[in-house]
């Protein structure tokens, strides 16, 4: 298995003992691939500044009163992105995502611009049926194409939803008109950044407009800038942090999490706590997922 390991970094700079692949339930894979960026750059450079500064979180959790790292995170080798199509980079993330989940690991994904989720869920529907997906954005990525890109990252949720599986989308405060026409003509359950501060997290909205079994990706636009102000394409208002953190434990507590990816993290030199907040956040739901 140590082709399958990323000898230089791992997730939380865990000793062998507790990250290594044979033991461990949970694998993060780092997505660097950035190909269809429409603003600002940098998403390349996301899952290694997340596991570097993964390094200074506490395997402690006082929320749930464990380290979660006992249950065991490995983290793979990188997936190769240079010099391929977005289509030929969704293959080969849906490769080695079916590879993590045909040996028993829960699958994190670190991105890289958010066309990679597209592959994790391509790589999930090879092993697992039956499920639907949570998006947590600023942007509702259902554009057919975008710049002629139909694998850009303005469209990744338009294919996952070609892939026949229900979406739930929270946080969304930007879209163009053609957005507005797809999800009203496929009934996607859409809950808007402006509605959900004004009435409150629609945590039964999207517990009924999703099956047992979820997949979650997490755009980091989707939270506020105060929080993650190092993303491309940033967005005025935004998700805050506890009470994200709320929901989503909720969404673990009464779902199957399958799985999960976090995208767009484009780190800005100097400006750390952005990639350790993410680094947090992606513990976090580990814990919720194993030990909650």
């Amino acid at each position: 298995m140590s082709s399958l390991i990323n000898i230089n970094n791992n997730f939380l700079d865990l000793p062998p003992e507790l990250s290594t692949y044979g033991s461990s339930r949970v694998a993060v894979l780092p997505i660097p691939f950035e190909k269809s960026v429409s603003y600002g750059g940098g998403a390349s450079k996301g899952p290694d500044a997340i596991i570097q500064a993964s390094g200074q979180v506490e395997w402690y959790d006082e929320e749930i009163n464990a380290e979660a790292c006992q249950v065991g995170i490995a983290t793979a080798a990188p997936v190769v992105c240079k010099n391929i199509t977005g289509e030929e980079a969704v293959k080969e993330i849906a490769k080695r995502t079916s590879k993590l989940i045909s040996d028993g690991k829960f699958p994190v994904g670190l991105g890289g611009e958010h066309t990679v989720t597209a592959g994790c869920v391509m790589g999930m529907l090879k092993e697992c049926k039956d499920f639907g997906v949570l998006q947590l954005d600023a942007h509702a990525d259902l554009r057919d194409s975008y710049q002629g890109d139909r694998y850009s990252h303005a469209s990744v949720m338009r294919r996952v939803r070609e892939f026949g599986l229900p979406i739930a989308a929270v946080g969304i405060r930007s879209l163009c008109q053609e957005e507005v026409e797809y999800i009203k003509r496929e009934k996607i359950a859409v809950f808007y950044d402006r509605v959900v501060n004004k009435d409150g997290w629609p945590l039964e909205g999207v517990i009924n407009a999703l099956p047992k079994r979820v997949y979650i990706t997490i755009d980091v636009d989707g939270f506020s800038p105060s929080v993650v102000p190092a993303t491309g394409t940033p967005e005025p208002g935004g998700l805050p942090w506890y009470e994200t953190l709320s929901f989503l434990k909720q969404i673990f507590a009464q779902k199957d999490v399958i799985g999960l990816d976090v995208v767009e993290l484009a780190p800005i030199e100097g400006l750390h706590f952005a990639d350790f907040s993410m680094a947090k956040l992606i513990y976090k739901l580990i814990g919720y997922r194993f030990i909650s």
